[in-house]
């Protein structure tokens, strides 16, 4: 069997032709391709403000520094995300902790954020930004998280960055219902991909016109934010610190053409877990709990390990799958274990339990719409000759 990765991006014709008429056009970088997908995306969310740019990353940046997020504010994230959701608060000169997972859906846990909260504000050191992940695709629970924002006075940025397509309540995530902002990826194993990149939506025209300043260099040609008349038909002012953050016509391009297909690829995504579902009932590991009332982009498909109840390590699973060219991976090592985050914050192992405890059991297994029921039948068959191991 070829070798199997646990993403893959899904790339047809029509994108690349959409990808080589920008090419052929005059326009490379700023042209009417970005406002476009920006618009495609406000309409896919049923949201206000939609603001592409050349990651995910850099989204999560300047949402925290339209948040006001700066030197003596606290963020909190979950632990179990990739570094981004917490490196965003460190470059706004903020400080980063963090809120244990919930077992059954590996988000951010209310119960935990709720507790964390109660303590926090007795101390005087409540968050500025709480940023819940939807890991997986999998909605966290936001109504709640929002009700516990109006309750102790902290802004929320739902990092997405996993879940186009899905649902909570539902309404598309990214309408931003219950958080000032959302954050979406388009990473080249994402559910749609514009090669890199990233968009920022929220409802708040104060917000958007601030992540759209900083997003190309805080600088604005708009005469109504300027200090004074313009010099002439030439003149911009830089009026903030920004960065170079836009996303190119390539990208843009890129996106509106995958964005057309964002129902079916989702389908599909669904299709293949469902079928992991029924395959791996009868082998000992947890598979994906779906929240109700919600559906999930499914970017990931994460198994957890019975590990009492099979001879094999967590290790020596992931090797075996591995040397079987099935390219599993793992998403993700906690944050707060991580050495920067140990040596400039001091976190400890033990310090969030069932994040650790997810972290040594859960495998991503492959998850794409290319993936074909036989090489899914491969992976599974792989699976349980490793699990049964004596």
């Amino acid at each position: 069997m070829e070798f199997i990765p646990y993403g893959r991006q899904n790339i047809t014709e029509k994108d690349i032709d959409a990808v080589v008429n920008v090419l052929k056009s005059d326009y490379l970088t700023q042209g009417p391709k970005v406002p476009e997908f920006e618009q495609a995306i406000k309409n896919h969310c049923v949201v206000r403000h939609a603001l592409a740019m050349n990651s995910a990353t850099s989204a999560l940046h300047v949402a925290c520094l339209a948040l006001g997020v700066g030197e003596g504010d606290i963020v909190w994230t979950t632990p179990i995300t990739f570094v981004a959701s917490a490196n965003c608060a460190l470059y706004c000169g903020a400080t980063v902790d963090f809120v244990d997972i919930d077992p059954q859906t590996y988000n951010l846990s209310v119960k935990s954020l709720e507790q964390k909260l109660k303590e926090a504000k007795e101390q005087d050191k409540l968050p500025k930004v709480v940023i819940p992940v939807h890991l997986c695709g999998q909605p966290c629970d936001m109504e709640a998280i929002h009700a516990l924002s109006q309750k102790f006075g902290f802004s929320v940025i739902e990092d997405a960055s996993h879940a186009i397509g899905g649902s909570y309540q539902n309404k598309p995530i990214g309408n931003c219902q219950y958080s000032d902002i959302t954050i979406f990826s388009f990473h080249p194993v994402k559910i749609i991909t514009t090669a890199e990149g990233g968009v920022a939506t929220t409802n708040n025209d104060e917000l958007a016109q601030k992540m759209d300043l900083l997003r190309s260099h805080g600088i604005t040609r708009d005469t109504d934010l300027m200090t004074h008349e313009p010099d002439g038909p030439w003149y911009y002012q830089q009026i903030d610190l920004g960065f170079n953050y836009r996303m190119t016509e390539m990208q843009a391009a890129l996106g509106v053409s995958q964005i057309q297909r964002l129902q079916s690829i989702t389908e599909s995504r669904h299709k293949i877990a469902q079928r992991y579902n029924e395959q791996l009932a009868s082998l000992p590991v947890v598979t994906p709990f779906q929240i109700q009332e919600s559906y999930s982009g499914l970017h990931l498909y994460v198994i957890r390990l019975k590990l009492d109840e099979i001879k094999p390590t967590h290790l020596e699973v992931f090797q075996s799958l591995r040397a079987a060219n099935i390219g599993v991976n793992l998403h993700y090592i906690p944050v707060h274990l991580q050495p920067y985050y140990q040596k400039n914050f001091s976190f400890q192992i033990g310090d969030f339990p069932q994040a650790e405890q997810y972290y040594r059991e859960a495998i991503s297994l492959p998850l794409y719409p290319d993936l074909t029921e036989e090489q899914q039948d491969y992976i599974v068959e792989t699976l349980e000759g490793i699990l049964k191991n004596d």
